[in-house]
């Protein structure tokens, strides 16, 4: 660990951790982890599905009510409105805590547009997971269709009481009175860690959340830029950096920081594609090197520096993540672990990407394209600008 202890502040150093990649290996986890819960389960995310999938999962869920696991879920009210009431009754008659959070235009805060995008399992005050996979079909091998491409981290040790309080602060906002005090009687203390104590592996939480003044995540992503010596890797889907992430990679690669980002071929919203290939001829003016996967959708969220540490959770690279949705990455300054993470990024860089250079990006380009895209792009800064100009005057 080669910062300083003032940047380095807030991690806790007894966590056990592992990268864990979407589809068929991030399920087999978070089922396993579901049934192997003895006591408590906070389940946290924005999109719950009740398809081949998302029945997996609520199946493994009902099944730990059953065993007197206390069980408390919150997803997005917007992102998951489809969700069938049915299931939801399920739920209640289980004993399980289910809650939606406030909803684009119907939270008694008037909170427009916020939403709960964070993804985390917390299990037994010990165990978690965090990531960017909803749980949905999309995200899972299903048939023919392979999963799109993410990543969460599974880890055990100091960080789980962390990410419990503020998975208890987020659902205890939708609890009526009643349910409060209920909850507040029965609840239990966090257990000890005691069974990776020797283990010596740095993560720290980070959240955004205008309501309640947090930019950890952006902050992050600043001190990326600002510390790197040598290079940083970014994977992103709808990457739209603002001007001060703008600002920041461009004195880094004035410091002649190598900047590699990774970014979707396929995308699930082709406008937002659009948008996005707009910003490459600024990128490739800056010698920042693109790489557009192709395998599937790519849906992860992950950034590496120097080989040394890194960030990965749902924060995209975007004023949306920035200033309007509550966002939930976990950095972990470890050599060992960014490096081996770096290593599996740069083996998708050379087997399933497309390098964009300057001169493939002139012989693709014509007038039409560019004028489609400056459109695109205009259409999403505006969009982003009006949709979170009211948060950023709370910040």
């Amino acid at each position: 660990m080669n910062r300083s202890k003032k940047i380095s502040a807030g991690y806790s150093y007894h966590n056990d951790i592992r990268l864990v990649k979407g589809g068929p290996e991030y399920f087999d986890v978070l089922e396993r982890m579901i049934r192997e819960a003895t006591r408590l389960i906070y389940l946290q995310i924005y999109i719950l599905d009740a398809d081949e999938t998302g029945e997996r999962i609520i199946n493994a869920l009902l099944g730990a009510a059953k065993r007197s696991v206390r069980i408390y879920i919150l997803v997005d009210g917007y992102a998951s409105q489809h969700l069938p009431a049915a299931i939801r009754q399920k739920f209640t008659d289980a004993g399980i805590y289910f809650r939606m959070f406030q909803p684009l235009f119907k939270s008694k805060g008037f909170y427009f547009g916020r939403r709960l995008h964070h993804k985390v399992v917390v299990v037994d005050t010990l165990r978690y997971l965090v990531g960017g996979l909803n749980i949905s079909d999309r995200y899972n091998d299903i048939g023919d269709k392979p999963a799109w491409l993410d990543w969460a981290l599974y880890g055990e040790g100091d960080v789980a009481p962390v990410l419990e309080r503020i998975c208890v602060k987020r659902h205890r906002t939708f609890l009526n009175r009643r349910e409060r005090k209920a909850r507040e009687k029965t609840a239990e203390p966090p257990q000890p860690v005691t069974e990776i104590q020797e283990r010596n592996c740095a993560v720290r939480v980070r959240v955004n959340d205008w309501v309640r003044a947090k930019r950890q995540i952006y902050n992050s992503y600043l001190e990326m830029f600002r510390t790197a010596s040598s290079h940083l890797i970014i994977m992103s889907p709808y990457f739209l950096p603002g001007m001060e992430f703008r600002r920041k990679m461009k004195a880094a690669r004035k410091r002649n920081v190598k900047i590699q980002v990774v970014l979707g071929g396929i995308s699930d919203i082709p406008f937002s594609k659009d948008a996005e290939r707009y910003l490459y001829r600024w990128l490739l003016r800056q010698g920042i090197e693109i790489y557009e996967y192709q395998k599937t959708v790519l849906h992860g969220k992950m950034a590496v520096c120097d080989g040394e540490w890194m960030t990965i959770g749902s924060y995209n690279v975007n004023d949306l993540s920035a200033h309007a949705s509550v966002e939930l990455n976990l950095d972990v300054d470890n050599k060992h672990f960014a490096h081996t993470v770096e290593s599996r990024l740069q083996t998708i860089i050379t087997e399933d990407c497309l390098q964009i250079t300057e001169e493939d990006y002139k012989k693709k380009m014509n007038i039409f394209r560019r004028i489609h895209q400056r459109m695109a792009y205009n259409f999403f800064r505006m969009a982003l600008f009006l949709f979170t100009f009211y948060f950023r005057q709370q910040e």
